[in-house]
């Protein structure tokens, strides 16, 4: 379960030489990881800013991961950090297979550690300072932003994942496809299917996912993917050469009500109906430094930087009739899925799933699910009952 400390910090972590500017708006952001870097990385576009990253006591070991995300407006430099790109990308079920293509939206992997130490660096170069929490002073100007964990409540569905990076022999897989969903393993469990990156024909990242209110034991997943490489793949002989683990919370989370302002996850950035971050943590960035920007030609002076949620309304109502559906009746997702995939050529997939959609993609989507357990959805989210 992901959770975090509710501590409201009264003063801010210094080091011994650092003094608070007069003329800058000072901001501490709490957490050193995506959000926190991206933002710090961006430093020399906010000049009435100072900006300091605080690492939190106690805070988790950071760990390597793919994150994964299509091309949109604002992700060129992570594009250039990318590890490698499809411009292929499949979903199966045992009904039907969907191969979904895009010239302009490919689908990106990006190396968490490649990115981070990027951002960090860049930090480093815009004059961002890095600290420990452990010296404090008070500095009652300061905008304090959040950017640990979001606090998820008992009950709440996640996307749990293992994935196993292997190498295998020469041919063993397609290239120049991903496969995002492949549902054509154990569902005895709820929700659930294989993701598969090729980095080579030889070298894939290989990931058994489910969405559910309760993780599996290690060793479901792990059958998984050695059952799926085995029938699927024709893959025995291979090598673990990296392991990927982890849970990530899937429908709308509660608003933080601790006085520092959120960003990241933390900040509503989280896609509800995917788990998806990375893409729209961006955004969100982009947006505040838009805004400072703007407010700097308008006021000529500095300001708390505003933080908003990079969703919009409609995306997240949406969503959450979607995340009910799945609760309620999960057997049905992968019909859901491939239904989603055969009504939408790759630019619109893409484009949906990054919440870049317009209303006529938006009725394309609702026009291809089944329409009784979706408006059993809604009833249920107007009177609780399903």
């Amino acid at each position: 379960m992901i959770a975090r400390s509710t501590l409201v910090f009264k003063g801010f972590p210094l080091s011994n030489n650092e003094s608070i500017s007069s003329t800058k708006q000072a901001v501490y952001i709490i957490g050193d990881g995506c959000a926190a870097l991206s933002l710090a990385a961006r430093a020399d576009e906010l000049p009435q800013h100072q900006m300091t990253i605080v690492h939190p006591d106690g805070a988790p070991e950071s760990k390597d991961h793919i994150w994964g995300f299509w091309w949109i407006d604002g992700l060129d430099k992570a594009v250039k950090l990318a590890r490698k790109k499809w411009h292929f990308w499949s979903i199966t079920t045992l009904k039907g297979n969907v191969i979904l293509s895009s010239e302009f939206h490919p689908y990106y992997a990006l190396q968490r550690t490649k990115w981070e130490r990027n951002c960090r660096q860049l930090a480093k170069n815009n004059g961002v300072s890095f600290v420990g929490q452990s010296k404090l002073i008070d500095a009652p100007q300061a905008q304090v932003l959040d950017s640990r964990p979001p606090v998820v409540p008992i009950n709440q569905m996640f996307q749990y994942f293992i994935g196993w990076e292997i190498e295998a022999s020469p041919g063993s897989f397609d290239a120049k496809k991903a496969i995002l969903m492949d549902f054509r393993c154990d569902q005895s469990r709820g929700i659930h299917f294989i993701y598969i990156l090729p980095f080579s024909s030889s070298n894939a990242l290989v990931e058994s996912t489910m969405f559910s209110q309760n993780r599996a034991p290690d060793t479901f997943f792990e059958t998984a993917i050695e059952s799926y490489l085995d029938q699927h793949c024709e893959i025995c002989d291979f090598t673990v050469i990296r392991v990927e683990k982890g849970g990530i919370p899937l429908g709308r989370l509660p608003v933080s009500k601790c006085v520092n302002k959120g960003i990241g996850g933390n900040g509503e950035a989280i896609r509800p109906s995917s788990g998806y971050a990375f893409a729209f943590i961006q955004k969100q960035i982009l947006a505040t430094i838009q805004q400072a920007k703007s407010k700097k030609k308008s006021e000529n002076t500095s300001c708390p930087l505003v933080i908003t949620r990079p969703h919009k309304l409609v995306d997240l109502w949406m969503d959450e009739v979607f995340i009910t559906v799945l609760k309620k009746r999960p057997e049905a997702a992968p019909e859901l899925f491939l239904k989603m995939a055969k009504a939408l050529n790759g630019d619109e997939f893409a484009l949906f799933l990054s919440g870049d959609a317009g209303w006529w993609l938006r009725l394309k989507v609702v026009l291809a699910m089944p329409k009784i357990i979706f408006m059993k959805a809604l009833v249920f989210l107007l009177t609780r009952k399903f």
